[in-house]
């Protein structure tokens, strides 16, 4: 075999291989995932839950979705479950995802396309949530949300405070990497937070339009990760 069919043939291997690459992250870009926080600790940072366990890169329970949160970002488990999350209603019991300070920064390393979505409840104070085509909260701005007070009719779990959770979402256009959940430290939480849809869950049930949510504002309690009797999730 001649030098020119060796470096034809390793031209095609290579060709092959970035191609395959390609494909693999437009499929990883284009899937709808669910983070929905079950299998952590009330009030651990979420971290490398979601990129394949504690210790990222595969070494540990949690999926490897390639997914990372900064440390601001806990896990809140119901006080029904056992845990200190004064909530309820939320779309995947036990757990949810909140911050006692900062915000929350949600990095998706290999990105995601077309749409995002999540179920929240803040009864006191409002939030936003902001969609960023770089890690970090940083790189252009490819979707805003200005989330409204929610309900704090208790229902369908009238021992939590922070309940029901509302569904919201939004489309894109683009590819988005990070996504910033801003609010009220201890005043907001979320659940379901949903990769690929504006449909929260990505299940078959349109998620409602901002104006809808506007339609069902009400006055709430305290804050979030504290005892019921403090009406705190």
């Amino acid at each position: 075999m001649n030098t020119t069919k060796i470096l034809a043939k390793l031209s095609l291997a290579a060709a092959s291989t970035t191609m395959f690459s390609l494909v693999t992250m437009e499929m990883a870009q284009a899937a709808v995932i669910v983070l929905d926080f079950e299998g952590l600790q009330n009030n651990e940072p979420v971290n490398n839950f979601y990129n394949g366990g504690f210790g990222g890169n595969g070494s540990g329970p949690g999926p490897d979705f390639n997914i990372t949160f900064t440390s601001s970002s806990l896990a809140l488990i119901d006080s029904d479950a056992g845990g200190g999350g004064n909530f309820g209603g939320e779309p995947s019991p036990d757990t949810a995802l909140y911050f006692l300070s900062g915000a929350a920064i949600m990095n998706v390393l290999d990105g995601f396309t077309t749409g995002f979505s999540f179920f929240y409840s803040a009864i006191n104070n409002p939030g936003v949530v902001n969609v960023y085509d770089d890690i970090d909260g940083t790189g252009n701005l490819l979707a805003s949300l200005n989330l409204p007070v929610t309900p704090a009719n208790g229902a369908p779990d009238p021992n939590g405070a922070f309940s029901p959770f509302v569904p919201f979402g939004v489309n894109f256009s683009g590819v988005a990497k990070s996504v910033d959940f801003g609010g009220t430290a201890n005043q907001i939480i979320f659940d379901d937070i949903t990769l690929g849809t504006s449909t929260a869950g990505g299940d078959s049930q349109k998620t409602p339009e901002p104006a809808t949510i506007l339609g069902l504002l009400a006055i709430g309690g305290l804050g979030l990760g504290s005892s019921k009797r403090k009406q705190q999730a």
